[in-house]
């Protein structure tokens, strides 16, 4: 636990020219690609200050269809194009994703229209 700990300190103390030198490192060495919310980078160039990229990507998750299974498959083929058969089982598989990759309003507009039809949604 106390390695975690350390490389943990390691890494909140970074300067942005460091975090993109390890990014890189991961990318071509191990073929990992880091994903850009989950960066923390050091906004006083390694103060102690840590700073979390804002989210601009979210996934709209049809948690459960509701008491009103029928108007949420309607609303579920409105939103995504998919035909009624597709639709139908999507709400039947939940929780699956509605859309992935929205940005925010657009995830707001879809979670508002679903719960209104009494859908049970979550962003994530």
């Amino acid at each position: 636990m106390a390695d975690v700990k350390a490389l943990a300190e390691q890494l909140v103390g970074l300067t942005v020219k460091e975090v993109q030198e390890l990014a890189d490192v991961l990318k071509s060495e191990y073929g990992i690609e880091p994903a850009a919310a989950a960066v923390v980078v050091a906004a006083d160039g390694g103060g102690g200050a840590a700073a979390v990229e804002e989210k601009t990507s979210f996934n709209v998750i049809l948690k459960a269809a509701g008491a009103s299974k029928l108007n949420v498959v309607k609303i579920v083929k409105d939103l995504t194009g998919l035909g009624l058969k597709e639709a139908k089982e999507l709400v039947d598989g939940a929780p699956k994703p509605v859309k992935e990759g929205v940005n925010k309003a657009e995830a707001e507009d879809l979670k508002a229209k679903l719960t209104e039809a009494g859908a049970d949604v979550e962003i994530q």
